[in-house]
Order: C-alpha cells, then structure tokens, then sequence
C-alpha cells in the first residue's frame, strides 16, 4: 500500500517478557555470527528479529553483550547432548557412531567461524574465563554423550567408552579443523570412514586373528 513508512511493513512480533525476549534475540544472533563473525551488525539482527534496533539496547546494554551470550548459546552443549541421547536408542554400534560422527561434523563445522570471535572478544579477562569454561563444559557434555552411545557395545572394545569416545572426537575434530594446515588431509573423509578408522581399530580380535602365524614362540 503506497504510503505506508518502512518501519510500519517491518515483520510485528509478539509483545515478549524480557528474558523471552533475550533469548530470542539471542537466537537470531546465532547465526548471522557464523555468517558474518563479529561485523554483524544490530540493524542486521533486529530486521532478523522482526524488531526495531532499539529494542536490542531494552535488552542488552550494549552489542558486545549481545554477542557475547550469542556466543556462549551456540556452544550451549545441551541441543547436542539431546540428540545424541536419540541416536543411543537402537541401530547397531557402527551405525550409532555414523550418526555421531554426523552430528559432531555439523556441530563444529557451524560454530567453526566463532572460533575467531571468541579469540578477539577473549580479550576480556572476565569474558575470557567464562569461555572458557563454556568450552571445557561443552567438551565434557560431548564426550560423555558420545561415551553413553557406546556403552551399550563396551564389551565389543578394547578401550573402555570413555577412551573410545575421546578417540572418536579427536578424529572427528582433524577432519573438521584446519589444524595442521592441510585441510584435504581428513575432510575429504565421509563420517563412515571416520567411524571405521576408529572402530576397526578398537574392536577385539578373534581368537583366529589374535594366533600365531607360525613359528616358534
């Protein structure tokens, strides 16, 4: 309809109480941050949001509040304990893992371009320490979701699901993360492979492969 101003065709939302509005800030923060690292900006966010700029500093005194617990929500480690949690009811071990391996590719392959802004806004020391400690909750919470995946099958391994666990995220990160400069060497691996690099190596032999194979002892 002519005439009509801009801010009257912004997308209304409804009337939120302001943790409910936090979070969905927050949420809509998520992932213009993966998209656009540290340059979003609030005019970016509220449009997501369906909000007017203004609204965002009702909430948060300033943008560097807001990332930052855009941050910390993205590495919130509970979504993936969940679906981790779906993936231990059946299938067996080989097939749990792929869905594993799937979900951990995804999971850091998304928050990879966080990374870099988790770097520059550590610069606080009090944010420093609270990312901190958000990473090593994260790290836990996977590795202990991982583990009670494998549990069921702990009497296939040869390490106990704990140390299985750490060895399957451990490649899972290689082949997601550019750490040794060479990208191709692991990423080019589908999420089976991962899983049989790990697991062909962790399963116990049977007698006929753990035997002999000639000569004197």
């Amino acid at each position: 309809m002519a005439g009509v101003s801009e801010p009257a065709k912004r997308r209304r939302v409804p009337a939120m109480a302001p943790e409910e509005r936090r979070a969905a800030l927050i949420a809509v923060t998520v992932p213009l941050l993966r998209e656009h690292g540290l340059a979003v900006t609030t005019r970016q966010i509220a449009d997501a949001a369906g909000v007017a700029e203004g609204t965002i500093f009702g909430v948060f005194p300033d943008k560097n509040t807001l990332l930052r617990a855009a941050v910390l929500h993205a590495f919130d480690p509970e979504p993936l304990v969940d679906s981790l949690r779906g993936v231990a009811g059946g299938g067996d071990l080989r097939s749990r893992l792929v869905a594993v391996v799937d979900l951990l590719r995804w999971r850091l392959s998304a928050n990879e371009p966080l990374v870099a802004a988790i770097r520059k806004m550590a610069g606080d020391p009090a944010a420093g320490q609270e990312f901190l400690e958000r990473m090593q909750e994260t790290r836990r919470a996977m590795l202990a979701g991982i583990a009670a995946v494998i549990e069921p099958d702990a009497a296939l391994l040869r390490r106990d699901p704990r140390s299985a666990a750490r060895l399957l995220l451990m490649m899972v990160m290689a082949s997601v993360h550019n750490g040794f400069g060479d990208r191709t060497a692991l990423g080019g691996l589908s999420s089976a492979e991962v899983v049989s690099l790990v697991l062909d190596g962790l399963l116990v032999r049977t007698p006929d492969e753990t035997a002999p194979t000639g000569g004197s002892r």
